[in-house]
């Protein structure tokens, strides 16, 4: 979620700052649209509907990515922050626009790939408005990574160009570092702030499975790829990692899990 528009302000052990460290990609090299790389011709009517409903899932996803790191500047303390989330959120759009060539390239229309997902996360970012500036710090920073982990535990069953699309576009554009060091900087200045933080997370996490099961229950084909994954013991693995890497997450934070 190749990083074109990057603004670090901090820095994060390198098992935090992503989802899951053997799957983590920070370079687009070869994702079709990037520079230097050659543009394949539209396949049309050969596009995996698993591949399709992931894409248009992560369209809608990087879409509104945007708007709300759009929307989140203007409650930015400083104008520093107000820059830094405005390039974040420019960098989201390059990623969006990155699924809409590969779409455009398999002969689907960008905005059907997108429709059927628009109700589940709709009611997911209506549910969990932000009040402030640090609980819109912490909604991108844990409600987006859990999804980002379960696409890049996804993207591991995908063929290879899918598959390097998929990471590039989930690699992160800075927020990370971003979010943990003015959060933590917010409970250094005033603790109490710190147990409110960690409950609005909690709920972000209820909100964000509560919505993915709504999104498996009604698209078999894209739940279809983890149906392959084998045995309950693995599929246990994959939440297991999941669940682990947000508590890395919020330890990062400063907050408990």
């Amino acid at each position: 979620m190749a990083q074109t528009s990057q603004t670090r302000t901090g820095t994060l052990p390198a098992d935090v700052n992503g989802a899951i460290d053997a799957t983590d990609v920070t370079d687009a090299t070869g994702v079709p649209g990037t520079p230097g790389a050659a543009e394949p011709e539209p396949v049309a009517g050969v596009a995996d509907p698993a591949l399709v409903d992931l894409l248009g899932l992560l369209a809608y996803g990087e879409l509104t990515a945007f708007e709300r790191m759009a929307t989140d500047a203007r409650m930015s303390p400083t104008l520093a922050d107000k820059i830094a989330l405005g390039r974040m959120a420019a960098a989201e759009f390059v990623h969006f626009e990155a699924i809409e060539r590969e779409l455009t390239r398999l002969g689907v229309d960008l905005e059907q790939a997108m429709a059927p997902f628009v109700p589940a996360l709709t009611a997911f970012h209506n549910l969990t408005a932000p009040s402030d500036w640090l609980e819109s710090l912490v909604k991108a920073y844990v409600g987006d990574n859990i999804a980002a982990d379960f696409y890049r535990e996804i993207a591991g069953r995908l063929a290879p160009q899918a598959r390097t699309l998929v990471l590039s576009v989930l690699a992160d554009t800075g927020h990370a570092a971003f979010a943990v060091e003015r959060v933590r900087a917010a409970i250094v200045t005033n603790p109490a702030v710190a147990g409110r933080l960690a409950l609005w997370a909690r709920r972000l996490v209820g909100e964000a499975l509560t919505q993915a099961q709504r999104v498996a229950v009604d698209r078999d084909a894209l739940t279809g790829l983890l149906a392959g994954v084998g045995d309950l013991q693995e599929i246990a693995g994959i939440f297991n990692r999941i669940m682990a890497a947000h508590g890395r997450r919020m330890a990062a934070l400063g907050l408990s899990a």
